[in-house]
């Protein structure tokens, strides 16, 4: 009896527990900027864009645009998870840009949503 009393007790203080998350400013800075102003930035740079998946490039590559410029973007295949886009899409991405000497420039795409 008192171990079933003491698991009921420990089972309750455990299930009530709450982990919450925080709520305030962060170091990461994900406001959206144009494609023009990301081209600008250096290698390694984190971005937040807003536009649209122009066309695909094959090999996981698209072309992106919001209308000030394009950009050559990366979304590996498992980051699609099951959603479907259009060029008529406005999508929302995050990632990093990456400039290498020799290639065009590219973001590689951490994750998306659609507007």
């Amino acid at each position: 009896m008192k171990k079933t009393v003491l698991a009921l007790l420990v089972s309750f203080l455990f299930a009530n527990v709450s982990y919450g998350q925080f709520e305030g400013p962060s170091g990461v800075n994900n406001s959206v900027i144009t494609v023009k102003q990301a081209l600008d930035l250096r290698d390694n740079s984190r971005v937040a864009l807003r536009g649209h998946i122009v066309n695909s490039l094959g090999d996981e590559k698209y072309t992106f645009s919001d209308g000030t410029a394009e950009v050559m973007i990366e979304i590996d295949d498992e980051d699609w998870r099951g959603r479907k886009v259009t060029p008529e899409n406005t999508i929302e991405i995050f990632g990093e840009l990456d400039k290498e000497m020799f290639e065009p420039t590219k973001i590689d795409v951490d994750s998306f949503n659609i507007q």
